[in-house]
């Protein structure tokens, strides 16, 4: 299984795995991004996904400042919160229903848009309706989504809903007023600035791979 990491910002940091679950035909790559970030005295996971045993570089440097929280930042991103919680007996925040195939055995405390989250990390509200709640990084001035943009072949797009432009588009649009240099993705090329944001707002949504 392939890794890569890659350092964004002081305190700020990812890697890339292949999802087990990929299959050809999916609208999304195979690689996918979990975020490291330290901030306000904590160590928060966003959304990872475990990398394999051999991946020492990444297990090396959480095992010498290990996560104190593990956040789950939409439904069908539960992944390996579990594992973590288990590992480094971090604190886990998620949303408060999920997929009935994929439930964490953690109880995670809920967290919805406008939840504080210890170390000063913000939940945000992105208008798809797909209980999505991307983080604000105060510290590192970026911002985090789950799924509410995509970078399929590296250029950053909104990913469909049906409430495209009465929903969607406000909501992300009103992100703007946070001072975020940077936005990081889950899917496609993972670190964007904000001037490719404010060029995804202008593009037609993300729908998928087209024949």
């Amino acid at each position: 299984m392939r890794c890569e990491i890659r350092d964004v910002s002081p305190g700020l940091w990812l890697w890339r795995v292949e999802h087990p679950d990929w299959r050809p035909g999916l609208e999304w790559e195979p690689m996918v991004t979990s975020t490291c970030v330290a901030s306000g005295g904590e160590v928060a996971l966003l959304d990872p996904l475990a990398p394999p045993d051999d991946a020492t570089e990444v297990w090396e440097r959480l095992d010498a400042v290990p996560p104190t929280l593990v956040v789950v930042l939409k439904p069908d991103h539960v992944r390996d919160v579990d594992l973590f919680v288990r590992r480094y007996g971090a604190h886990a925040f998620g949303p408060s229903l999920f997929w009935r195939d994929d439930i964490p055995e953690t109880q995670l405390e809920p967290i919805e848009p406008g939840s504080e989250l210890p170390g000063g990390l913000l939940a945000l509200y992105d208008g798809r309706g797909r209980n999505e709640t991307p983080l604000w990084l105060p510290e590192q001035r970026a911002i985090v989504f789950a799924d509410a943009l995509t970078a399929p072949g590296g250029e950053l797009r909104v990913w469909a809903s049906p409430w495209h432009e009465e929903r969607a588009l406000p909501a992300l649009r009103a992100l703007l007023e946070l001072p975020f240099e940077t936005v990081i993705v889950a899917h496609g090329e993972p670190v964007h600035d904000r001037a490719t944001y404010e060029r995804a707002l202008e593009l037609p949504p993300w729908s998928g791979y087209q024949p």
